[in-house]
């Protein structure tokens, strides 16, 4: 008796273990850490971007300590946004929901001021030529820039922390891509 009860124990430890490591979300596993440089980042949260009834990626927001508002997020630096692509997406559907999502969170003046950078992440993402389902894009801002990866190849950099700002609350913001999804990001908040 006292060798099962043991042999429970070491398989409860292993699962808190292993579920400190990584969550599941729509079965893509997502790191609870993330290393940006040498800064530590935490998970803050992750979810699920569906569109209509298509399952369109996991996006998950890392950061140096857990926040429940966008406030609290955009104060922080370094900051991740990974989105593992479980469709293919080409280059003009990633531009298009981008430019909808800044479009949707921004004054139009904003939005007129980001013409720029916008314009360069529109270079960078025609670069992808393409996002496959298995694909990982990931979105950190560092120093003042973002820098935008294609499954760990690094892509191109935009400039500008109110482009970030920006392209961050396409997520958190007021009128979030989806509002589940900003909740997940945020923690559950």
């Amino acid at each position: 008796m006292r060798r099962v009860a043991a042999s429970f124990a070491l398989i409860a430890a292993v699962a808190r273990a292993s579920s400190a490591v990584a969550v599941e979300v729509a079965g893509v596993r997502v790191d609870e850490h993330a290393k940006l440089g040498n800064q530590d980042l935490v998970l803050n949260g992750a979810g699920l971007r569906k569109k209509m009834i298509f399952d369109v990626y996991v996006g998950s927001l890392y950061l140096p300590k857990k926040a429940t508002t966008a406030d609290e997020v955009l104060a922080q630096s370094p900051r991740r946004i990974r989105l593992d692509v479980m469709r293919n997406l080409s280059a003009d559907q990633l531009i298009g929901a981008l430019d909808e999502g800044l479009k949707d969170n921004t004054s139009a003046e904003e939005f007129a001021a980001l013409a720029v950078p916008r314009g360069e992440l529109a270079a960078i993402m025609k670069s992808f030529g393409q996002a496959k389902a298995g694909s990982v894009v990931t979105l950190d801002f560092v120093d003042g820039a973002t820098e935008i990866r294609l499954d760990g190849d690094a892509r191109g950099r935009v400039d500008g922390a109110a482009f970030n700002a920006a392209l961050t609350r396409i997520w958190i913001g007021g009128h979030p891509v989806q509002a589940d999804l900003r909740k997940a990001m945020l923690g559950g908040a």
